[in-house]
């Protein structure tokens, strides 16, 4: 039967859901705030860390996708079962497992707070005056999700996913031919260079840590699983991450060349996403920033929805209990995950200020995510006839290498 142009766009997302579901966690107003400011300080200049981000982020969705595919198990649970000796798998589960639900709490109160603040702004540009109290906003907001995440299930969430990441995508796209950034500029970002100015080492490391999370990963071979792929799904497994991995690179890239294309060459900074549009309204008029707070807003909610389910979900991974989102476990930790939006309304911190430093912590957790399915993937006895091949290996270890390089900026700058 012939579908219509519309329907056939909606097929082919539901075909790469846990590519979508990743697009929605892993674009929010972290890789927002961490491009736009970039973009704004050094140019287009760090566009290759960008690149090789994206790239490495695809080689281990492949790989995380795969090993879930083959074993039937999800991340933590290959963990228990493969590496018995000294309780290693045990250990390492743990560490992951705590270290992502900190992190994640982290980015939670982050993301909410300058949600709020960006939705203030927009009833602002409105209604004038001071807009709408950001604690209202961040009411209204706890309520509706928790409300989804009370009736939905894995599927329901996949599509506001859909809906959220195309309208992200779209306001992108549009504020992207209002500036019209130079392409050159943007090409020759991509030859590797690091700025000898203060704080560009932290950057790439914030670049790498928001876009190769180590979260990313860990949901990958959980989403995986809630999909049903089995071996016969192996090509739409690498064609999923591909489009994920692809889109990450597109929306960040857009990001970046925006701001890139109008803060920079005006010689202006960036600290905070409100200041983004601030920054941003005297150069694309009052309607352009409506649309940038649209679409940063949407980036925003699209990542709390796989945030507030990590935690149940690991926990589910690490106990072998199966994962119903209408179960108490999912409900509870999901109320107490959420009620964490609240922090940043009465905490003495800007929320950018927090962001950052949870994809510091992000990039600290990376190479302890990449050694263990580099070595699943090669055991025999694990994956059968679908060990990885030279060009999996080659990139495996190059994300490891580049995940410690990225792990030393930060502690570096931590320091």
């Amino acid at each position: 039967m012939k579908k219509s142009l519309p329907k056939k766009i909606l097929l082919a997302l539901s075909i790469v859901g846990p590519g979508i579901f990743l697009i929605g966690y892993n674009i929010g107003t972290g890789s927002v705030v961490t491009m736009a400011k970039s973009g704004a300080e050094h140019g287009m200049s760090l566009f290759w860390t960008l690149a090789l981000s994206c790239i490495f982020t695809y080689v281990l969705m492949v790989a995380y996708g795969k090993v879930t595919i083959v074993t039937g198990n999800t991340a933590l649970a290959n963990y228990l079962k493969y590496f018995k000796f000294l309780n290693i798998g045990k250990i390492l589960a743990l560490y992951v497992l705590t270290a992502l639900i900190i992190g994640e709490l982290l980015a939670l109160m982050g993301i909410m707070g300058i949600v709020s603040e960006l939705l203030q702004e927009g009833s602002r540009l409105i209604f004038g005056g001071t807009g709408f109290s950001v604690l209202w906003i961040t009411i209204v907001l706890v309520i509706g999700l928790y409300f989804l995440l009370w009736e939905g299930h894995y599927k329901l969430f996949e599509k506001i996913l859909i809906v959220f990441v195309f309208f992200m995508v779209l306001c992108f796209i549009v504020v992207f031919f209002m500036v019209k950034p130079s392409i050159p500029a943007i090409v020759s970002g991509l030859v590797p260079r690091i700025p000898n100015e203060p704080g560009a080492l932290r950057l790439i490391a914030a670049m790498t840590g928001t876009t190769v999370s180590a979260a990313v990963f860990i949901i990958r071979s959980t989403v995986v699983a809630e999909k049903g792929w089995t071996i016969e799904n192996l090509r739409v497994e690498k064609m999923d991450a591909f489009v994920s991995a692809g889109m990450m690179l597109f929306l960040s890239a857009v990001i970046m060349a925006v701001s890139a294309g109008t803060l920079h060459v005006m010689g202006l900074r960036l600290d905070n996403t409100v200041d983004l549009i601030h920054l941003f309204e005297p150069i694309g008029g009052r309607i352009a920033a409506f649309i940038l707070i649209l679409g940063i807003s949407a980036a925003g909610i699209s990542t709390v929805f796989p945030i507030i389910l990590i935690a149940p979900w690991l926990i589910c991974d690490y106990t072998g209990r199966p994962r119903d989102v209408k179960s108490p476990l999912f409900r509870i930790l999901g109320l107490i995950g959420i009620l964490f939006s609240f922090v940043m309304v009465f905490l003495n911190q800007r929320p950018p200020a927090v962001m950052i430093f949870s994809q510091a912590f992000q990039a600290l957790i990376l190479p302890a995510v990449v050694l263990p399915v580099l070595i699943l993937i090669n055991r025999r006895n694990v994956m059968k006839s679908h060990v990885a091949d030279t060009g999996m290996n080659i990139g495996l270890i190059a994300t490891l290498l580049y995940g410690l390089m990225t792990a030393y900026f930060a502690i570096a700058e931590l320091i």
